[in-house]
């Protein structure tokens, strides 16, 4: 019934689509215009383009977990304070993007930085094919800027990685054995009031096996936190199952991944000149702060066409 929903939305977006593509051409055809005509003709001819690129993105997702909802995993890297503020932007920059497609967001886990920013946090990005957008964002994200917390203000270089798995579904999960966790337990940060100070309601989970650690501290009881954290590791272990199939595929193929840590997969550059380079697509947008505030699309479209060029083996 989930997949029969998304591809009756699918129809019912290319019919909206065809249908104004239909009037549009009418209109035109009439030969009837002025002035504030022809400007709302452009207008809906623009908002047109934008809704057809956005199926053809949405077209793309073939993948076995693109419809699914997206956890972002951000962690600050080389940089000290720098890569911590840097941590703090990245993160308000997906929760920028999901506001522009209507997605909701939940922040589940925080680790404040010593002096400013965070040191890591954890977003669900919940909305139709928002894994399938996001999982272009996996990798190392540098920023290059004159530092806010430098007196002398010299140029930084400063690094985040960012990791993204999809939200999947109880039976999709994997097995993970009561003894290969160990569970700890600390009191919630943030705000919340006097209830998340004296509780111990927040949950970190470490899986012994492979060291890969969760936490969640979002919900109010340490129950809710543990099963959303025990579903974040079930998601985090299968998107390890996936990547270590995928590295052996590629060393079949001669081949090495990109993704992984000291190997950007973007640049933010804001000093002297304002540049994003994504090193993957070579796509770049000299408006910095406008991709700062969500606008991610450009990166991910091209990611995706070149993703269908190049299809996994």
């Amino acid at each position: 019934m989930k997949d029969l929903s998304a591809v009756r939305a699918d129809v019912e977006t290319l019919q909206r689509l065809a249908v104004k593509t239909t009037e549009l051409r009418e209109f035109i055809e009439l030969g009837e215009s002025d002035e504030a005509l022809e400007s709302e003709v452009g207008q809906e001819l623009e908002r047109l383009q934008t809704g057809v690129e956005q199926a053809e993105m949405t077209a793309i997702l073939d993948g076995e977990y693109d419809r699914h909802d997206a956890f972002v995993i951000i962690h600050a890297g080389a940089g000290g304070t720098e890569a911590c503020d840097w941590t703090a932007m990245l993160l308000r920059m997906y929760i920028r993007w999901a506001e522009r497609h209507d997605y909701r967001t939940e922040l589940l886990d925080t680790l404040e930085g010593d002096e400013a920013g965070l040191k890591s946090a954890t977003l669900l990005i919940a909305g139709p094919n928002s894994y399938g957008y996001l999982e272009s964002e996996r990798g190392v994200h540098r920023l290059v800027r004159i530092s806010p917390f430098d007196a002398a203000k010299r140029r930084h270089t400063s690094f985040a990685s960012v990791d993204v798995v999809p939200d999947v579904e109880e039976g999709e999960a994997v097995e993970i054995k009561p003894d290969e966790i160990q569970i700890e337990t600390y009191k919630s940060g943030g705000a919340g009031g006097q209830y998340v100070n004296k509780t111990e309601s927040a949950i970190r989970i470490i899986h012994k096996p492979t060291g890969i650690i969760v936490a969640c501290q979002n919900e109010r009881s340490q129950l809710a936190n543990r099963n959303r954290a025990m579903k974040m590791l079930a998601a985090k272990l299968a998107q390890r199952e996936r990547d270590e199939r995928a590295a052996k595929l590629a060393a079949l193929g001669g081949e090495k991944s990109a993704i992984e840590w000291g190997s950007q997969i973007r640049s933010y550059t804001l000093q002297p000149y304002t540049m994003v380079n994504d090193h993957r697509t070579e796509v770049k947008m000299p408006n910095a702060q406008g991709v700062l505030d969500g606008d991610l699309d450009q990166f991910m479209w091209a990611y995706l066409q070149q993703r269908r060029r190049t299809p996994a083996a």
